[in-house]
């Protein structure tokens, strides 16, 4: 059987990020549970003093970035660590409740009755937090802002993943997954406007999808009544094996600072294995220190 609790669980890090913002935006992938890379480097940037002053992500990404918001080191991986197995997070009661694989009300409401998220730094006006959803009407990507949406629905329509999640109405629009349509929103930030644009991937730097495993047929029945949205599943794959090219140019051209797993643990995106989910966490934070200083310099590029 399956270890149910990270068993060194209790030795992860715990703090409080300071109050200093750090211009410029953050930018994080999705990717399930193997956002615990992302989750990793979060606290990685928040005890090396990098609170970034916007904070943009999708699915995963956008959970994990709330608790970055929060300022509160170790808190969203210990949620994850914790209870993966947690039926109320992941399975049949989390079903039963959500119309999906993922317990929202569980992992966004109630887990806080255990490890309440600071509310005062959500809140804090200086930061901007956005989170993507795809419009099943359109089949393009919506972008939703903290102050301006139910933010807790923003985020349950960004992490609803396509065939085995209901549809999530925001303003009464249905929305899935905000990775169909835009899997890494780093062209949302250099359109607003900011340079220092760090992006977290939950993948290695080679990787790429497999455009020769999809199943269009199955797509375009499973959501017949939704055409543009399977048009965009079914070119969603290959859209993003675009954006990870252009993401590796403007990485090169120093626009962007991309923090990338250094090697593949093998970690699905509902991975139960709570040592290797472990590893992906400490990964990511061990990965973000090795690069602090590199990440300083960048950002002070601008002020030489």
């Amino acid at each position: 059987m399956k270890e149910r609790v990270y068993a060194k669980i209790d030795q992860l890090p715990r703090g409080k990020a300071s109050q200093n913002i750090t211009e410029g935006c953050l930018v994080l992938e999705g990717g399930a549970f193997r956002g615990l890379y992302t989750q990793g480097v979060l606290d990685a940037l928040m005890e090396a003093d990098i609170n970034m002053q916007c904070v943009i992500g999708v699915s995963a990404g956008a959970m994990s970035g709330l608790g970055y918001l929060a300022g509160q080191i170790g808190r969203s991986a210990r949620i994850n660590l914790r209870n993966r197995h947690n039926s109320a997070y992941v399975g049949i009661e989390a079903y039963k409740n959500n119309g999906g694989i993922i317990g929202f009300d569980f992992v966004l409401d109630k887990v806080n009755d255990v490890d309440p998220i600071d509310l005062e730094a959500l809140r804090d006006e200086r930061r901007r937090f956005v989170t993507v959803a795809t419009n099943c009407k359109t089949g393009k990507p919506t972008y939703f802002e903290k102050g301006k949406v139910n933010l807790n629905k923003a985020i349950q329509a960004s992490a609803s993943m396509p065939y085995v999640s209901q549809m999530v109405y925001v303003d009464g629009e249905p929305y899935l997954d905000g990775g169909c349509s835009d899997h890494i929103p780093y062209k949302w930030a250099l359109k607003e406007g900011y340079e220092n644009t760090i992006v977290v991937k939950t993948r290695t730097h080679a990787y790429r999808k497999d455009l020769t495993d999809r199943h269009p047929l199955y797509t375009r029945f499973a959501y017949r009544h939704y055409p543009a949205f399977a048009n965009t599943l079914i070119q969603s794959d290959a859209a993003y094996n675009v954006d990870l090219d252009q993401l590796d140019r403007l990485e090169e051209e120093g626009r962007v600072f991309v923090f990338t797993p250094s090697k593949d643990l093998g970690v699905s995106r509902v991975e139960g294995d709570m040592d290797k989910l472990g590893e992906m966490y400490y990964l990511g934070l061990f990965d973000a220190k090795r690069r602090i200083d590199e990440l300083k310099a960048y950002l002070q590029r601008k002020e030489k």
